[in-house]
């Protein structure tokens, strides 16, 4: 008996629900919503393949440890979809209620490094968090833009409010990626009817 390797398990078993958490973003092939594992998944592939968007101060392996983890708290906390109505800051107090008692589970030396790592991303002070974070923001709008809208439909976003609620977030970390996000985002709401706009 290992009551490390338990502790370690029973972590990687409670991470599983991960995939029950269902977003508000769809897949790009428009055939249902994306789960949130799902979700951390797609971004540490981004990370790997968008390596080059980075700043030179970015540690590239602290980022993908910090987008496999940034919303394992959602299984206690549910996810908040970014153009949804919620409270922030009681959103905030449960993520941190959900990531006391998940992180909780590994024995104490993983608990403290994975929390710590948790801890950055939210903070997004560093230059590795603020380029996970713009990550985080960029790759729902792509979606969207592959899928014919996905949530933006669903919650009568305009075009200034992805600037106002994404673009800046992303511009922090990844200004390339927000000029890129930005063209192809106004060539999207240019094709639709002025009244969907």
């Amino acid at each position: 008996m290992s009551p490390r390797l338990d502790r370690q398990i029973a972590f990687l078993n409670e991470a599983d629900k991960l995939k029950t958490v269902i977003r508000a973003t769809e897949l790009c092939d428009n055939s249902r919503y994306e789960n949130s594992a799902e979700h951390s998944w797609h971004l540490t592939l981004y990370a790997l393949v968008l390596a080059d968007q980075a700043g030179a101060d970015v540690d590239i392996t602290r980022v993908i440890k910090m987008l496999i983890l940034h919303d394992l708290v959602e299984i206690d906390a549910g996810d908040t979809p970014i153009f949804g109505t919620y409270d922030a800051q009681a959103t905030a107090t449960e993520e941190k209620r959900a990531a006391d008692r998940i992180f909780g589970l590994l024995p104490n030396d993983l608990r403290d490094d994975l929390r710590a790592i948790w801890e950055e991303f939210e903070a997004a002070q560093s230059a590795s968090a603020q380029f996970a974070k713009s990550l985080d923001r960029f790759q729902p709008p792509m979606q969207n833009l592959q899928s014919g809208g996905g949530s933006w439909i669903k919650y009568n976003v305009t075009e200034q409010m992805i600037a106002d609620r994404v673009g800046r977030k992303i511009a922090i970390g990844a200004p390339e990626l927000w000029g890129y996000a930005r063209r192809r985002i106004a060539a999207f709401f240019a094709r639709r009817p002025p009244s969907t706009r």
